[in-house]
């Protein structure tokens, strides 16, 4: 055992169980154990660094060049006051806006913004947008920064090398090689594919969502028998996306039997739509990652869905949607008008927004918040929002929140519909805070509303927020108010100057 060794074990036991070796060097005035152990270890650490070589150390290449302005100085002190706390859930709003005008945040501000980014994955793409070439550069040298590298729209020059990167830095490799060359990235992939280890296959296979096309469909096929779980259900789910797949037609093979027309001889509508739900979930649904949705795998609140009907719900979701449109001979609107036999509505019409959201088919996100044919839903009309133009979407949310069941549902509504809340869609909004601040069971919604209101609702209305709240008192309003008003001086400060 060496000197420095019988230090670490006399520290480790206690001077009283074990004295450290007495060092000629180090005399003392008293003997004092403890005291000699600490001095004397003092004395071994100089000796140890002072006989250690030196490395040989790389110089580190130099950030490049920005070719994005810095925001404006009273927006980059604004941002530090988020990052800070102050009001920290206006950040991923400042950093839209930051994106939106083509500015980067000031570097000094990088390692903070960074450090959030690792624990929200909701910013990142934002964080992506406003890091500039300095964010890409500090996320080559810090692990911890590296899944900016799988945000960004890096070059392949600018991120770590295939061969020897870490799999966040690979990822970021094949992101940037998809987005300029789908071909040369799936063939680079292929080279390597049979070495990667699972879970790196399934990070691998995620970013083939970029520059998706048939000419993937045989690596995918494929891919629906890897022994990785996450990585069939990748290859599936990107497959889904194909409509002229020989997924999709197995897919359509399977709906069509499961829902089928039936004519209807004294009724106003010619046609109803009977279910067959699916017997059982066999080898061939599996493999086309359909999950199995085990009894007693739904939440409390999901419990009335059954396993067969959630069954039924997948294959959907999974289904070309034109399909039932060649099928029927009918439009999207009018198949989504046909009436589901047995209760069945819900379920065929969830399916339904699931594919159109799959797909991005707007005349079918459309034709199903027309209909009200998700209205029970909170999750599904929110996202079939966003496949609506913009000039459509305040006024079919504004419909949305009219038609909310209760308070309960509108707060889940409410937390999930894209901001701003503009237009029509504001109105609907003030409208029913004016109508509930007069009902004294209400102090607990309006209290929620407007937490949810202070992020989201355009700053526009923070006027008419200032008199509401003159005229009722209320913190909840004085306090929505003042953050319209935050938000208000926020967005005006990333304004480009006229």
């Amino acid at each position: 055992m060496s000197v420095w060794e019988e230090h670490v074990t006399a520290a480790l036991l206690g001077t009283q169980r074990k004295e450290a070796p007495k060092l000629e060097e180090v005399p003392l005035a008293e003997e004092d154990a403890a005291a000699r152990l600490l001095d004397q270890a003092g004395l071994l650490a100089v000796r140890r660094r002072a006989g250690r070589r030196p490395g040989k150390a790389e110089a580190v290449a130099p950030a490049p060049s920005e070719t994005l302005p810095v925001v404006p100085s009273a927006a980059g002190r604004r941002l530090e006051l988020l990052l800070g706390g102050d009001r920290a859930r206006l950040l991923p709003e400042w950093l839209a806006a930051a994106a939106a005008h083509g500015y980067r945040v000031p570097a000094r501000s990088l390692p903070d913004l960074l450090d959030k980014g690792r624990g929200d994955r909701s910013i990142r793409p934002s964080i992506a947008r406003t890091a500039g070439r300095r964010g890409v550069w500090l996320a080559l040298q810090n692990p911890d920064w590296a899944y900016l590298l799988t945000e960004s729209e890096a070059s392949v020059e600018a991120v770590a090398d295939w061969e020897s990167g870490t799999r966040a830095q690979r990822v970021a490799y094949l992101t940037a090689l998809r987005l300029d060359d789908p071909a040369a990235a799936r063939e680079k992939l292929l080279a390597s594919w049979s070495r990667e280890a699972a879970p790196d296959r399934a990070a691998f296979l995620a970013t083939f969502e970029h520059g998706l096309s048939e000419a993937d469909e045989e690596f995918l096929e494929r891919s629906l028998d890897d022994r990785g779980k996450d990585v069939r259900q990748h290859a599936a789910d990107l497959l889904a996306r194909l409509p002229r797949s020989a997924y999709a037609l197995r897919m359509a093979e399977r709906a069509h039997r499961l829902l089928r027309p039936e004519r209807r001889a004294r009724a106003r509508e010619r046609y109803r739509l009977v279910v067959e739900l699916p017997e059982e979930h066999d080898d061939a649904m599996a493999r086309d990652g359909i999950p199995f949705h085990p009894p007693g795998s739904f939440s409390p609140s999901a419990a009335r869905i059954g396993v067969r009907a959630a069954w039924l719900r997948e294959i959907l979701a999974r289904t070309p949607l034109d399909s039932w449109t060649e099928a029927f001979g009918l439009t999207h609107g009018e198949v989504v008008a046909l009436p589901v036999a047995d209760g069945f509505a819900h379920d065929v019409h969830l399916g339904w927004a699931r594919a159109a959201l799959r797909q991005g088919a707007a005349g079918w996100a459309r034709c199903l918040l027309d209909a009200g044919a998700v209205a029970q839903e909170a999750e599904a009309p929110a996202e079939l929002l966003e496949l609506l133009p913009e000039d459509e979407r305040d006024a079919a949310a504004a419909e949305l929140i009219r038609a909310a069941a209760d308070h309960a549902h509108l707060l889940r509504l409410l937390s999930r519909l894209p901001s701003p809340w503009t237009g029509p869609m504001a109105e609907a909004v003030l409208s029913v805070l004016e109508s509930s601040l007069e009902d004294p069971e209400s102090t607990r919604f309006v209290a929620r509303l407007c937490r949810l209101a202070d992020e989201r609702l355009t700053p526009e209305a923070a006027p008419g927020l200032g008199a509401l709240a003159d005229r009722h008192g209320k913190w909840p309003l004085l306090e929505l108010a003042e953050t319209l008003g935050f938000r208000r001086d926020m967005l005006q400060e990333l304004a480009p100057l006229p």
